[in-house]
């Protein structure tokens, strides 16, 4: 059994939630647990189950988010059923966060550019997920940067890493990037008044991760 977790996402300057991310998870062995293979998960299943939790929520905020890698992304199947989850929960903002995973170096830079098109033709937004993480380098990203509404740096990548002397520099990078394209910088992984305090320093409002509240279960009945 699938169902979605959902974690806020505030503005903290203006002390409001704007939206939840929206987070699969399987019941097994009596515990939620991460799926293990995403793509096995059936399109149809995922959809039905969005499109119920986002009935569920979709009065509290503005936003849902929903995690799809680049090979995902291009589906069309996918696409065009997401497209109309955003008819039928408008005017809640569907919001797709690109993922990264290393197959998806394989997917064509002409088919991203597509899909990004006819997503935010049709009012899905566009969210590049991991900012300066891994391989999604500003080169890598930015010929999507044009069709995006909103970037995420995850601290919590740079701690997994033991790159915290880098996150400074880094969000401080990517908030001149976010300003160039006039788009949302979203800080994930926030877990301490510390890093709560660093990010009114940088002046970044929109914050997620523990700090401001873990993932729970959406019931559904």
């Amino acid at each position: 059994m699938y169902r979605y977790f959902i974690q806020p996402q505030l503005n903290k300057f203006t002390n409001s939630l704007v939206g939840y991310e929206m987070l699969i998870r399987k019941y097994d062995d009596e515990h939620w647990r991460l799926p293990q293979n995403f793509a096995a998960i059936p399109v149809d299943e995922q959809i039905g189950l969005l499109k119920k939790t986002a009935h569920r929520i979709g009065l509290k905020v503005g936003s849902i988010s929903f995690n799809l890698n680049r090979r995902q992304f291009i589906d069309p199947h996918m696409e065009e059923a997401l497209i109309d989850v955003q008819r039928e929960i408008f005017p809640v903002k569907l919001i797709i966060e690109v993922t990264e995973e290393e197959s998806d170096q394989l997917v064509p830079e002409d088919k991203l550019l597509m899909s990004a098109k006819r997503y935010t033709a049709s009012g899905v937004q566009l969210s590049l997920d991991d900012v300066g993480s891994g391989c999604n380098t500003y080169e890598h990203i930015k010929l999507l940067l044009p069709y995006a509404n909103e970037i995420k740096f995850a601290m919590q990548n740079f701690r997994n890493a033991n790159l915290e002397f880098k996150i400074v520099e880094q969000l401080r990078f990517w908030k001149k990037i976010a300003n160039q394209y006039h788009i949302r910088l979203v800080v994930e992984g926030t877990e301490t008044a510390k890093e709560d305090q660093l990010l009114d320093d940088l002046n970044l409002p929109y914050r997620q991760g523990y700090f401001y509240g873990k993932p729970h279960l959406v019931k559904l009945e």
